[in-house]
């Protein structure tokens, strides 16, 4: 049980969280590892999340809360080979809903031969999360790690769920939670896969982007990009957590220690601007992960499947199997042509599929 002055003490953290105060790298790592261990009452969580959140958490913030979060609550799986090994993943959260798209770029870049632990969870705003959009494909989210560590190290390519990995702290809260926390930003930047060495991190605002990428130097990581997308005529503000074809494309990149910002345009990929109506959400999860598989079994073109192969272009430019995005571009629109990334599909569920206990 949680001791009186335990209560009291961290009460006092919110209070200075909510007047502005800013905390050290350990004070992060207490709070939040008594947080992820449930060592406060829910009221104080989610008060403490909500009065850090809106203060704007720190770079040193949240690094020490990304230290708690990779100690106490991140399982791993191991990938045996010896290439790099990539994520695709986004912060959710952005103003603009857009179809789910790090999941099928994450299934289009494994395709040309990039490894994929690609790690997602259920909605946190909008219609549907990438573990929503798996799970309609048929991937058994609560199938044990080991299945998805199989389906990487015979496939190339593993979902890893939140929900599976995060062993209790941030699966018991997003469970509950409807709102924005640092646990968007840290989400991403978990370590579930420890070979990972690039990592594609969309963002809900272009500071997260920045923030994010200066937290994965500091863990080690080798190429990291994080695209905050825009469309063009709207208010830079609105944006979404993907490279865009409606508009100009921040890029913040990390590479051999030096971390660059620059903007990247559709005209960078080789194909014309867009529309935003053509990649926006549909009402529900099940509409969008039917729209995806129709594009990946090839019963679908244009822009969304354009918008899908952009961003696995990325993850193959940040791997340097493409010497610029262009090029990225045109091996992934080939891979989903072929139907390299519905096989790759196919491959994932023999592995993290219902009854995939006899494949493993």
């Amino acid at each position: 049980m949680t001791s009186e002055a335990s209560l009291r003490a961290f009460g006092k953290r919110i209070s200075a969280l909510a007047s502005g105060a800013t905390m050290s790298r350990q004070e992060a790592y207490e709070a939040y590892r008594d947080i992820i261990l449930n060592q406060q009452p829910e009221l104080q969580q989610g008060a403490f999340l909500a009065a850090h959140f809106m203060r704007n958490p720190t770079t040193e913030e949240l690094s020490g809360a990304w230290d708690a979060l990779d100690r106490y609550d991140t399982a791993k799986v191991t990938a045996h080979g010896s290439g790099p090994v990539c994520d695709i993943v986004g912060t959710g959260s952005d103003p603009l809903k857009t179809l789910n798209c790090s999941s099928p770029a994450a299934l289009i870049a494994a395709a040309c031969g990039l490894t994929i632990a690609k790690k997602g969870a259920r909605l946190v705003s909008g219609v549907s999360g990438a573990s929503d959009i798996f799970e309609w494909f048929g991937v058994a989210l609560e199938a044990p790690l080991e299945h998805a560590e199989a389906a990487l190290n015979h496939a190339g390519i593993c979902y890893l769920p939140g929900e599976a990995f995060l062993k209790s702290g941030w699966a018991r809260l997003i469970r509950h939670m409807r709102f924005t926390t640092a646990f968007n930003i840290l989400g991403p930047l978990t370590m579930p896969c420890a070979e990972t060495s690039i990592a594609v991190i969309g963002a809900y605002a272009p500071q997260v982007s920045d923030q994010m990428v200066a937290i994965l130097r500091e863990t080690g990581m080798e190429v990291a990009l994080s695209p905050y997308g825009m469309v063009e005529g709207m208010d830079a503000a609105l944006g979404m957590d993907e490279f865009s074809p409606c508009g100009p494309t921040r890029v913040v990149e990390l590479r051999n220690g030096c971390i660059e910002t620059y903007e990247v345009t559709p005209e960078d990929f080789g194909i014309a601007q867009v529309p935003f109506d053509d990649i926006r959400s549909l009402e529900t999860a099940e509409a969008n992960a039917s729209f995806i598989l129709d594009i990946l079994q090839g019963n679908r073109e244009g822009a969304a499947a354009d918008f899908f192969s952009m961003n696995a272009a990325a993850a193959l430019y940040a791997a340097g199997m493409a010497d610029n995005y262009a090029k990225g571009f045109d091996m992934a629109r080939q891979a989903l042509a072929s139907g390299g990334a519905m096989q790759k599909l196919d491959q994932l569920r023999e592995f993290q599929g219902a009854g995939a206990e006899m494949a493993v």
